[in-house]
């Protein structure tokens, strides 16, 4: 496998300034609903005032489809959680991590109806769950049916895409689900919360949002590359800056509203649940860093190691290091 260094992805940055100043290139990202300041470059076009490329964007409404878009061929980066990351890399999907887009903790959390006769995990038996197959959701409710001594064959698991759980939700089709916003504001409204993703992270299954990319296009885009997690890197300081001061006017909540079709007076709680790590934790071995013993590694293992004993896949890949790009990450901080 080819790997850019810094020194390297720098060299090849100032070879491809004429190259890429002569004509746009074209490059397809796709993303998903969940809230992040991520959303505001969506909106505002800032990756492509950076890049000065051509880009389309397309949404998904879960993991799995993004990681079946990308094993096409049909887009070359996108935002995805580690559960469906975990699931394509050890099917020999050719990814790799070079972001983490958020740390997920308590913004992914398994309600259930108020009505449903629901006040502890026992009372789960029986119940009909929504949720949306290889998410992260569906790996942490997985999980979460262990750890209270129950299986998925003592619940009715149920595979639903976010807006189609909202409407089973309000029709009384479901008695639970465990999602993320802007469908988990919508239904914690006559629900409540038996578990975060937080709790179970905490309990030694973490899962985060990243951006991955196909190995291909990253090796031959070194440029955007850095550039695009550099737009990703300002946002996120951004976001930390303002935290405790973002409004419904604030535009960077404009746009996070805009492009998910949330409502913009949730944004600010929303975001409180996550955790954006600032450039040097993701260089570091908390996430990106550190081969085998940075968290990013670590986390798509034991998310593997469990999805194989839940019959998801097949096989577990010897080292999931190889799938988490560091380099980009260091190059966007020396711009």
């Amino acid at each position: 496998m080819k790997i850019f260094t810094p020194t390297k992805i720098m060299a090849t940055m100032a070879a491809m300034v004429f190259a890429s100043s002569v004509s746009a290139k074209d490059v397809t990202i796709g993303y998903m609903g969940m809230f992040n300041p991520w959303k505001h470059a969506i909106n505002e076009k800032l990756v492509e005032k950076a890049t000065g490329y051509d880009i389309k964007w397309r949404r998904f409404d879960s993991g799995a489809k993004v990681i079946s878009a990308m094993a096409s061929g049909s887009i070359d980066i996108a935002s995805a959680g580690s559960s469906p990351i975990a699931a394509a890399v050890s099917r020999g999907v050719e990814i790799e991590v070079v972001w983490i887009l958020e740390n997920i903790a308590d913004a992914e959390a398994l309600v259930v109806r108020n009505d449903a006769g629901i006040s502890s995990p026992s009372d789960l038996k029986g119940k009909r769950l929504a949720v949306p197959f290889v998410s992260t959701t569906h790996f942490h409710t997985l999980f979460a049916l262990e750890q209270f001594g129950l299986s998925e064959k003592d619940v009715k698991l149920i595979n639903m895409q976010p807006n189609n759980i909202v409407a089973a939700w309000q029709r009384g089709d479901i008695d639970g689900a465990f999602i993320w916003d802007p469908a988990l504001g919508k239904i914690k409204k006559d629900g409540h919360v038996l578990i975060t993703s937080k709790t179970l992270s905490s309990w030694g299954k973490p899962t985060f949002d990243g951006l991955v990319a196909t190995k291909s296009f990253g090796e031959e885009n070194p440029e955007f590359m850095a550039k695009m997690i550099k737009v990703a890197s300002d946002l996120d300081e951004e976001y930390r800056a303002q935290k405790d001061t973002i409004s419904p006017e604030t535009p960077m909540a404009k746009s996070i509203a805009k492009i998910t079709g949330g409502d913009v007076n949730t944004v600010a709680e929303v975001l409180s649940l996550y955790d954006f790590p600032s450039i040097d934790a993701q260089m570091s071995c908390e996430w990106l860093g550190c081969g085998l013993e940075g968290g990013a590694a670590k986390s798509l293992k034991s998310t593997s190691e469990f999805l194989k004993t839940e019959k998801k896949i097949n096989d577990l890949m010897p080292d999931y290091s190889v799938f988490i790009n560091p380099e980009y990450a260091v190059a966007a901080s020396k711009l």
